[in-house]
């Protein structure tokens, strides 16, 4: 198999996975209506149908009060805003991610606006719930209105406290922990009443299903996935993106298990309790084009003059894949490396490992392909003498042509019996790139979800790993190597279409290149560069036994 049709090969494979991923994007599906939606629903969009077990319905939105305080949260990965009302975090900010390369601002994981929300509720519901009054959400009082986490402590409790009409009191505490993403949520129930006090814990995430300024962002990029997720004791992980949630509500029972909205590089979940069988729900709010998943807990009940506690986590931050999976399990798989994660995972390994030693993801990236290149040497070398081999066939296979004419069934027979005869494979040159595709895809997805490559230097102009080149630098030099590859290989093919088509094929590539990440051009082009050193090595060693000269005479 010639190395230009190889090329092809690669150029037609390449070209239908950004075909079928452009398809993804434009066959999304656009936000319904409220009067489009076939979403049933009780009259009141404010609220989610309570469970079987519980006497009260899970709430949606608050109420607004006059009275109602913004309280903020601080230690050194998050700051988070909780709202008095209902205890509801309506904003996080992630300290150690910028917003955008270079700015001041830092990244907003949560938020809640005019035209977009995305917060994360929780509370207590039930027959004696105070989320479930009658009266509207409860209003907690905290003692300041900002916290912050001191030099040398290693977490930080905020309480804040209600007490209803029958004087139970419900204490909400948020503990934020030194150096870590996760926010633990604590329902403490002091229940001096006579009468026993039930009450059900739920927790979700609300968001809008489209986003101001959203557009899918470019054609390689658009494949990012936003969109609630979650797992159950049965399925470790699964999307249940927003046209799920619009065409119909999840009713999961499990024990343990969490929900997420997840989005590119980031994510929030809601762990639920290990203990005891959690209901995992959905609903879409048809009037605010919002979408919310959620859990609840089994029901409490707490003795007459008794206390009792109720707990769950809170996933805030990036995707690290070895925190999150600490936190709960599976949590970690929310790094979607797609259906090549069994070649993806390991890739990533590499790199992380690599990296310790390089301090530069780029020069991480650049050792990766030499060891990736180095393992798929011995492939590499049967495709180059299969090349020689098959160039030295090429009379043999003429006279079979000749001899036969149409005859195709005999031409195939004659030239199995040539192959074998001559310990030849025809497909020797074909392995190799058929394995580095996968290779190509995979790396593709560990750079598009690793958020460790998120704002990566490399060197010079090179400021971003995980975004294109913006000189376009890498791309010209990558297809540069590629036109080197093509004339330093052999080729039969004497069709002029094929000539022409090959000869572009430097130049189609450098156009899709273009909009790549600066990673992948950056492993491709290293690649590229070890290819045209092996090609050289293996050639004049073919030389030396007169293979290659047999071949291109």
């Amino acid at each position: 198999m010639e190395s230009q049709r190889n090329i092809l090969v690669i150029a037609l494979l390449l070209v239908s996975f950004l075909i079928w991923q452009q398809w993804q994007t434009d066959k999304a599906p656009q936000p319904e209506t409220a009067q489009q939606s076939t979403q049933t629903s009780t009259g009141d969009d404010s609220f989610v149908p309570e469970s079987d077990q519980a006497g009260g319905e899970v709430p949606a939105d608050a109420p607004t009060t006059a009275s109602r305080q913004l309280v903020t949260i601080t230690s050194d990965t998050l700051e988070l805003t909780i709202d008095t009302q209902g205890g509801d975090i309506v904003r996080a900010e992630l300290l150690e991610h910028n917003d955008e390369l270079n700015s001041d601002d830092k990244f907003v994981l949560l938020s809640q606006g005019a035209n977009f929300v995305n917060v994360a509720q929780s509370g207590l519901i039930g027959r004696d719930g105070p989320d479930a009054s009658a009266n509207g959400r409860p209003l907690y009082q905290a003692e300041q209105k900002r916290y912050q986490l001191a030099e040398g402590e290693s977490s930080l409790s905020v309480p804040l406290t209600f007490t209803n009409e029958a004087g139970v009191t419900f204490t909400k505490t948020f503990t934020l922990e030194r150096g870590r993403y996760v926010v633990g949520v604590n329902y403490d129930i002091n229940n001096p009443s006579s009468q026993p006090v039930q009450a059900q814990l739920y927790a979700q995430l609300k968001q809008s299903e489209s986003k101001p300024g959203d557009d899918g962002g470019s054609m390689l990029m658009a494949s990012a996935y936003r969109g609630p997720a979650y797992s159950t004791s049965e399925t470790r992980y699964s999307k249940y993106d927003f046209k799920d949630v619009r065409e119909a509500n999840l009713n999961r029972t499990t024990e343990g298990g969490w929900v997420g909205m997840l989005q590119h590089y980031f994510v929030s979940a809601w762990v639920a309790p290990e203990n005891g069988e959690n209901q995992l729900y959905t609903r879409f709010l048809n009037n605010q084009g919002q979408g919310i998943i959620g859990f609840k807990a089994p029901v409490t009940t707490v003795p007459a003059g008794s206390e009792q506690s109720i707990s769950a986590k809170l996933w805030l931050g990036p995707k690290l894949q070895d925190e999150m999976a600490e936190v709960a399990p599976n949590l970690d798989l929310t790094v979607d490396y797609g259906w090549l994660w069994f070649i993806a995972q390991p890739l990533f390994k590499l790199l992380q490992f690599l990296q310790s030693f390089a301090v530069n993801w780029g020069l991480a990236i650049i050792l990766t392909t030499f060891v990736v290149r180095g393992i798929m040497y011995p492939l590499t070398k049967a495709q180059y003498t299969s090349m020689a081999k098959m160039r030295m066939l090429q009379p043999k296979l003429m006279a079979l042509r000749e001899r036969y004419g149409d005859d195709r069934q005999k031409m195939s027979q004659g030239m199995m019996e040539l192959y074998k005869k001559e310990k030849v494979n025809p497909l020797g040159g074909c392995l190799p790139i058929l394995i580095q595709m996968p290779i190509f895809i995979s790396l593709y997805w560990v750079l598009m979800e690793s958020v460790e490559l998120r704002h990566a230097p490399f060197m010079l102009w090179i400021d971003d790993l995980s975004v294109r080149d913006p000189y376009f630098v890498l791309p010209i030099l990558m297809g540069a190597s590629m036109y080197v590859i093509q004339k330093m290989s052999p080729t039969t093919v004497t069709d002029p279409m094929q000539q022409k088509v090959m000869q572009f094929m430097p130049i189609i590539f450098t156009f899709f290149f273009l909009w790549f990440p600066a990673g992948l051009t950056l492993y491709w082009l290293v690649s590229n560069v070890v290819t045209i050193s092996q090609q050289w090595y293996i050639f004049r060693q073919l030389e030396k036994k007169g293979l290659h000269g047999k071949a291109a005479s």
